[in-house]
């Protein structure tokens, strides 16, 4: 049985008020989503933030730009970024920043989860 719904249908679903929303953007954050969604001429777009196994920590981040969500996924919207989660990954973001940081020698966004029991020394995965 196909659960993956098209963006209109999903319109219909919505995150349980009692949910929240599972992860905060910070404002830089918003701006360089906005920016990749233009850029790439895809608006209308959900941003998919799944927490995964990998790294040396055991957890990751991934992210993406999808068109569709599944039913049962957690949705929200802050500042106009639609934003989906699924009901596993939004235990371990809970509380979570996500912000975009830029320096002389790297971008990204960096995730403040305050569930990461420990992070490896890069900082691309965590444990819970």
């Amino acid at each position: 049985m196909d659960t993956t719904l098209t963006a209109d249908t999903a319109a219909a679903l919505s995150t349980p008020a009692e949910a929240g929303p599972v992860l905060q953007l910070t404002e830089a954050a918003v701006q360089q989503l906005k920016e990749v969604i233009v850029s790439q001429s895809l608006e209308g777009h959900f941003l998919a933030i799944r927490v995964v196994p990998a790294g040396c920590s055991g957890l990751g981040y991934d992210l993406n730009l999808v068109k569709d969500i599944k039913e049962g996924d957690l949705r929200w919207n802050q500042d106009g970024i639609e934003l989906i989660t699924d009901k596993l990954s939004a235990k371990y973001l809970e509380g979570t920043r996500m912000d975009w940081v830029k320096t002389d020698t790297s971008a990204g966004f960096k995730f403040e989860n305050p569930n990461a029991k420990s992070s490896c020394g890069c900082g691309s995965s965590f444990s819970a």
